[in-house]
Formats: structure tokens, sequence, C-alpha cells
């Protein structure tokens, strides 16, 4: 509920800062210790980063919630926002978006880790988990690019607005194409911020999508082998749908003006 929600953040809010907050049964301030402010940063950061790697990656419906908190805090605190992103592309890389190359000499585990992989005990995780961590981070990036903590004292710009994925999308067409990843993380960004992008950018917006289809898609069916096949289907069929119909649906999971009376 939107009730809910602004506790979370002024409890968060408040903690940074600087007033005491109830934790855990106990009384917490960030004033308790000289670095307590460097470190709460740090770990705020990282669990927002953690959240779009496990819940938003199950639950795609939990990126909107989860962003506008991680948007406002942002806004108030910009510290939190640097190591965010630093988190973030450091967990996954497609979202600078940056594809590692392996180097020479360089252990086959390092390079998987570079990749986004979780390596335990020189075993790799199974490649479906990982698209689904990977996913799930696009998608909170995705959304916190486009909403605004609407009880914002200052309600400036976006601390790190919708141009930012405009950026993004025009970055990943002028890569090489990955198996598997590449037709994924289009597919989840598209989704979850195809629709703010087509009310911002329109004719420039369409001339992308045309261009996905025409020039990128079979560069990605170049690569893809018959059983990396589903994310790249998932993935045209959605175009294919968005340019018929000339619209891009609006994500499930937005936060309507109703939900803050909730």
């Amino acid at each position: 509920a939107g009730s809910q929600l602004r506790q979370i953040y002024d409890k968060i809010d408040n903690l940074l800062s600087g007033k005491p907050v109830q934790s855990a049964g106990r009384t917490v301030s960030v004033t308790q210790h000289p670095e307590g402010l460097q470190f709460v940063y740090y770990k705020l950061a990282e669990k927002f980063v953690n959240q779009g790697e496990e819940e938003v990656s199950s639950h795609h419906d939990s990126a909107f919630p989860i962003a506008v908190v991680a948007s406002g805090i942002w806004e108030m605190h910009p510290r939190v926002g640097d190591l965010f992103l630093a988190h973030l592309h450091r967990k996954c890389p497609y979202a600078v978006p940056f594809y590692p190359e392996m180097k020479e000499g360089m252990p086959l585990e390092e390079y998987q880790r570079m990749l986004g992989y979780q390596v335990k005990d020189s075993k790799v995780e199974e490649q479906d988990h990982f698209l689904k961590r990977m996913s799930g981070m696009i998608r909170l990036y995705a959304a916190i690019i486009q909403i605004q903590w609407p009880y914002g004292s200052k309600q400036g710009t976006h601390p790190h607005g919708l141009h930012n994925g405009w950026r993004w999308l025009a970055q990943m067409l002028n890569l090489d194409p990955l198996a598997d990843v590449t037709a994924t993380v289009l597919f989840d960004f598209l989704e979850v911020c195809g629709n703010a992008l087509m009310n911002k950018y329109q004719d420039q917006f369409w001339k992308l999508m045309l261009f996905i289809r025409e020039d990128y898609i079979p560069r990605i069916e170049a690569i893809t082998s018959s059983t990396q096949m589903g994310s790249l289907m998932r993935f045209k069929q959605f175009l294919e749908e968005c340019l018929q119909k000339k619209e891009v649906p609006l994500p499930k999971g937005t936060l309507k003006p109703s939900f803050w009376k909730s």
C-alpha cells in the first residue's frame, strides 16, 4: 500500500538525515560512528540492487514500489544513487551497457564473474538462474529512471531520468549482440520502460524500434543456437505486437494515482 511505502521511505530518509530510528528493537543513528553515514550509504545502495536481483527477478510487479523509494532516496541523498550505480554495474555489466572481454591469461572463473555469473567452488550457476537475476536488475533500473517519489520536498528534476534510458538503448544497439543475454535484457528493459520512452521520444522511438526489427534482430538470430531461442522469440513477439499496434503497453505494476490513497 502507498501508506506502507511512505513509512519505509520516511524511516530510510530519517536514518540518512542523522535522526534516531528504531530497528530490531533498538534505537540506531548514523551519528553513533564517524563512518556510520558512509557505511549506511554503501549498504543501502547494495540492498536496493539486491532487491532487483532477488525480489524483482521473481516478482516483476515489485519493480515499481522498490524503484519509487530508491528514486526518492536518490533525489534527497545523491550519494546513494552513485553507489547504487556502482553496485549495479559491478553485478550486472549489461546495465552500463558493457560486455566484458576475456583478456589474455585471465582465469575462466574471473571472466565468468565479470560477466555477472555467480561462481561457487568452481561451479558456475545455471544459465536460466543467471538470466533471471540480470532481468531483475535491468527491470529495477528501467523502473527507477522513469518514476519519482511524489512527496519530495524539492521535486526538482529526476536524479537519473529517462534520458539515461534512451542513452542506454542507443549504446546497447551499438554493441555486437551476445546470444541469450542481449535479447533478454532488451526485452526486459523495453517491457518496463518502453511506454515511457515512447511518450517522450515519439517518432524517434519508433524509428529505433524499426531499426531493432529490421537490422538488430537478424544480428541476434545469426549468433543464436536452437537451444537459446526462447528469449529471442519472446522479444520478437513483443516487438511485433508493439509495431503492429503502434503502442507499447503500460508495464505491469505501474503505480497509479489511486495507489497513493491506499
